[in-house]
């Protein structure tokens, strides 16, 4: 099918997408126009997610899943391409912490964290991918974070997933260019989630010292560059991070 004739609108799957910049991040791309699949581990939550799309007058459905189980994403990918949904976006968002200093972290803790944010990656592009690349359009873009541009003590596990993200994202940039598919990187700093609103606020008033713009960011700013990244603008865009962090890495 050419591009031309692409039937519209397109799909996007985004994973993570019950809350949050997942969450945020879905509503987004619903508002450009396009039919959402939300992905998350918690039936209630991306079940709520879709639903907010639909009450807004988007088309979106729930696909709750564990991102950290290969076999799992594998068969959603199958079902998908079989019932011939055509994804055209995929954004690679869910993610998990389990911090700790490295003496201390255990098999379990590096393991789950490698599994659920980057493993995943690899399993949803392997799985979505190809038919992108034979319709010579698609847009791939994976939350990664500015912990895996620098590094941060205690997270060693989370600092190597988002990192491995990075060069995930560069290497496949490179192998799907000549196909017109795009992949990049988000990179957000210290963003007002769920995730981060269970800190202790020393920790938030340490953190505030090293952002030029002295606060966080909400999950609209990751989702508005996440939006650009998979339109049509950004069509000569690929394999670059994009550091979403009020200037904290610069």
């Amino acid at each position: 099918m050419s591009e031309e004739n692409h039937p519209l609108p397109r799909t996007a799957l985004v994973t993570g997408a019950g809350r949050g910049i997942g969450r945020a991040i879905a509503e987004r791309l619903s508002a450009d126009g396009m039919r959402l699949i939300c992905v998350s581990k918690s039936p209630d939550s991306c079940g709520a997610a879709a639903e907010a799309i639909r009450e807004a007058g988007g088309d979106a459905e729930s696909l709750p899943l564990d991102v950290s189980d290969g076999t799992a994403v594998a068969n959603a990918c199958e079902q998908l391409l079989s019932s011939e949904t055509q994804v055209d976006v995929l954004v690679n968002n869910a993610g998990i912490t389990r911090d700790n200093l490295l003496f201390r972290m255990k098999e379990d803790e590096w393991n789950d964290v490698l599994q659920t944010n980057l493993t995943s990656c690899f399993h949803w592009i392997k799985g979505l991918a190809r038919p992108m690349t034979q319709r010579r359009w698609g847009r791939i873009v994976n939350i990664s974070s500015v912990v895996g541009v620098t590094g941060n003590a205690g997270q060693a596990n989370y600092a190597a997933a988002k990192a491995g993200m990075i060069g995930l994202t560069k290497s496949l940039a490179k192998e799907f260019a000549a196909r017109s598919v795009t992949v990049n990187v988000v990179a957000p700093g210290f963003v007002e989630t769920d995730m981060t609103s269970g800190l202790d606020e020393r920790i938030k008033d340490a953190a505030l010292k090293f952002i030029p713009m002295k606060r966080f960011g909400q999950p609209n700013d990751i989702a508005s560059l996440t939006s650009y990244l998979c339109s049509e603008d950004a069509n000569y865009v690929t394999g670059k991070v994009f550091t979403v962090d009020g200037g904290m890495v610069i």
